[in-house]
């Protein structure tokens, strides 16, 4: 057997979940569309009630609801009480592992009033958001005015929050880095309660450096001030097919966007956005896109490609039509751009519903498309969703540039997923060590990508059924996710904690960093207070009685170092 082939595994007999699942598409059609286009619906309202107040009304009411929740805070008996956490229901997240450390016993904060774009600073160019605000809301908000956050995450329902306590990522992340990487301040309350404006050079740098990541584990964010840029009105898309073994389509999607002279920073020679579609093990599809005007886009010859209509091609697919037609550029207006994999959730939606890609589909039902990830969890069970844990992948592995045709022969060997999603983001080298954080010695190798400020990483996104499940045969979900990790942590890579999690303790704190989190976690009051990332990523539901264990271990260690005498 070469090193690509997979695996010969035996066939898996059927049991009833597997003819549930085949059949959901009846629950998504009747229950789960109509009630998400009601919640959509109702949400662009309350966006647009907002929108119409004056800046100064909201940050009054801003004001106003950063005092309810300090006061809550001071309400919390810690001999009694649980630990903090968010009055959020589990299945709102959007992320796909189980949100179980809210079944243990804790103390709940309520944050849902914090939705509202606060400002709009054209001079500073930064958006003052609160946690809550999604990438929907915020584009409706700034693309008009020809500005947009450096980082627009592709899916209308993330969040300002989520993308900052947790990962963020788009096709500009090669210029910009991830989400977190475009904050220029946050708004955090601490656990006494005492509210902080962190930046990159104030007295709060560490606790700065050490949010993203932390998954809300060091204090609750209600606002952050974010990078701004300028835009046009369209985007310019090239479309490039790749034929080749799995290492030359890598390269050639290194070659999409990373000058081999190593003029990186050159905006002449790099893309504004770029992000390449793996479809099989010998083709791929990499696009670049670039800011064009109004007046470029309509100028005679030039086709324009309004992506956004509920009944167009979906956005994967017609990508894919560059594999026969060939080489093909168009401008798409930029709001469209920016949302262009939502309406198909990237390709999940061709499992969500099989027909929904289908023309008589689209043009009768796809404005009701996309369904609320949070609701197709709230109407899974536990069984469908244990099933979903093993026999469906939904992974990001962030790796190193070079390593990226490595990273794309070991899922071809273990998992065989495609489509596979590639798109480049910088690793910044910092002055401090967060939770992740680039090679030691990059800037040495000079390798294509990198620069002597950061390396070149790459999200290699994982998003289907296995092909062994397609085929029905025996498929271990769990065991492809502990390689998976392993695979990750021997090569420098990371995980999203948004993804199922099998990482042990030990092995999370080899792939994360925990000197920088660790500190703050003591230093502002954290341990005994929030739970610890560790616990609240990991999989499986935890008892109150672990998550205390665990706490008290820190709370301990803690006080003993306040406690150590000084020479």
């Amino acid at each position: 057997m070469s090193d690509l082939e997979a695996p010969l595994r035996p066939k898996r007999k059927k049991i009833w979940v597997d003819y549930f699942v085949n059949f959901r598409w009846i629950i998504v059609i009747f229950v789960v569309l109509p009630i998400s286009f009601t919640l959509y619906f109702l949400t662009y309202l309350g966006d647009v009630r907002s929108e119409w107040k004056s800046y100064k009304t909201r940050q009054k009411e801003h004001d106003e609801n950063v005092k309810k929740v300090i006061k809550r805070l001071k309400q919390r008996n810690p001999s009694k009480d649980g630990l903090v956490c968010t009055a959020r229901k589990p299945w709102i997240a959007v992320g796909m592992r189980n949100v179980d450390y809210k079944r243990a016993r804790h103390f709940e904060v309520d944050l849902s009033a914090f939705r509202n774009v606060l400002e709009i600073d054209k001079e500073r160019m930064i958006a003052r958001c609160e946690p809550l605000v999604n990438m929907g809301q915020i584009t409706r908000v700034t693309v008009p005015m020809n500005l947009a956050l450096a980082v627009v995450a592709e899916l209308d329902d993330l969040t300002v929050g989520g993308l900052i306590n947790g990962y963020g990522i788009e096709g500009s992340s090669h210029k910009y880095g991830l989400f977190s990487d475009t904050v220029v301040a946050y708004e955090i309350i601490l656990a006494d309660g005492s509210l902080v404006r962190a930046t990159r050079d104030n007295e709060y740098s560490d606790l700065f450096h050490a949010i993203p990541w932390s998954q809300g584990t060091l204090g609750l964010l209600v606002a952050a001030e974010i990078k701004l840029i300028p835009i046009k009105e369209y985007m310019k898309v090239t479309y490039e097919p790749v034929v080749g073994n799995l290492k030359e389509l890598a390269q050639g999607y290194i070659d999409s966007f990373a000058p081999r002279d190593g003029d990186q920073d050159n905006d002449e020679k790099v893309p504004d956005f770029v992000e390449t579609m793996i479809y099989n093990p010998t083709e791929a599809v990499c696009m670049t896109g670039r800011y064009a005007s109004k007046e470029e886009a309509k100028k005679k010859g030039n086709k324009i490609n309004s992506v956004g209509w509920w009944f167009k091609t979906w956005f994967y697919q017609h990508a894919q039509t560059a594999l026969k037609k060939g080489k093909f550029v168009e401008y798409i207006p930029t709001r469209e751009y920016y949302h262009r994999h939502t309406r198909c959730l990237y390709w999940e939606g061709k499992l969500i519903l099989p027909f929904g890609d289908q023309c008589w589909f689209r043009f009768l039902f796809g404005w009701l498309m996309p369904p609320k990830v949070s609701l197709l969890k709230a109407t899974q069970g536990e069984a469908i969703r244990n099933y979903y844990h093993e026999m469906h992948v939904i992974q990001d592995m962030l790796v190193p540039l070079y390593k990226v045709g490595d990273a794309l022969e070991w899922v071809h060997r273990e998992m065989e997923v495609y489509p596979i999603w590639l798109c480049p983001h910088k690793l910044f080298k910092l002055p401090v060590k967060p939770m992740i954080y680039p090679e030691p010695g990059f800037e040495l190798q000079r390798r294509q990508g990198d620069t002597q400020t950061a390396q070149m990483y790459t999200d290699v996104g994982v998003y289907y059924a296995p092909g062994p499940v397609l085929r029905g045969e025996v498929f271990d979900g769990a065991g492809a996710v502990q390689k998976l990790e392993s695979w990750m942590i021997e090569n420098h890579g990371f995980q999203p904690q948004y993804a199922v999690s099998e990482l042990s303790e030990k092995n999370f704190w080899r792939m994360f960093d925990a000197g920088l989190y660790e500190q703050c976690r003591k230093k502002y009051g954290a341990v005994g207070t929030f739970m610890s990332v560790y616990y609240k990523s990991k999989k499986g539901r935890k008892t109150e009685k672990e998550v205390q264990e665990a706490e008290q271990a820190h709370l301990e260690t803690a006080y003993a170092e306040v406690d150590q005498p000084v020479d």
